[in-house]
């Protein structure tokens, strides 16, 4: 009777353990992965450039006061929470990097410059963290839990800018070419 049971525990171990093999992805989900890859760059980089562009050194501090948030937030509870992956690759799932380090990016510039630059910056956001669960990284949860994280920390740390400073977008000499202008009023 013990044999049968340490044999029926066994089974039950080894058959779990092929469920729990890595599920790889290919085709159109690996691109979507990629290029979700790829664009989780885009919100934190453009932030920077904005900041860098037109001098805005105290939107460069509460910039980086949300991003070491979000990334410090989000690494603790990955390791505090260990959830698996959908495809089994980790159990780091919970929650998203890429969404939350997206996020924070795109509610900086949201909250820093106005919603007319947030539009597109959100909708680029969005995208990262749908990638996330087109390519079986993650479930919905881990993505809305990490774009709570990276968007509150920016709302947290972030003061308008554009209110404070005449910003403005303007055409250049009449030839079709936008550029941005701050007219520094204190």
């Amino acid at each position: 009777m013990k044999q049968t049971i340490i044999t029926l525990f066994t089974l039950l171990f080894l058959i779990s353990g092929v469920n729990a093999q890595k599920i790889e992805v290919g085709g159109s989900r690996k691109a979507v992965r990629t290029s979700g890859d790829v664009l989780v760059f885009l919100t934190p980089v453009a932030s920077l450039a904005a900041t860098l562009a037109i001098q805005d050194w105290q939107g460069l501090k509460q910039g980086a006061l949300s991003g070491v948030t979000t990334i410090g937030l989000t690494y603790a509870l990955k390791y505090i929470v260990k959830k698996e992956r959908p495809d089994h690759s980790d159990m780091h799932s919970f929650p998203s990097m890429h969404t939350s380090v997206s996020f924070a990016g795109a509610a900086f510039i949201q909250r820093r410059y106005g919603w007319k630059w947030g539009v597109p910056a959100y909708l680029v956001s969005t995208y990262v963290g749908w990638s996330r669960v087109y390519g079986k990284k993650h479930d919905w949860w881990d993505v809305a839990a990490g774009a709570a994280i990276g968007a509150g920390s920016a709302y947290i740390f972030t003061r308008p800018f554009a209110r404070k400073h005449n910003l403005s977008i303007s055409p250049v000499a009449g030839d079709g070419h936008y550029g941005v202008y701050a007219s520094m009023t204190f």
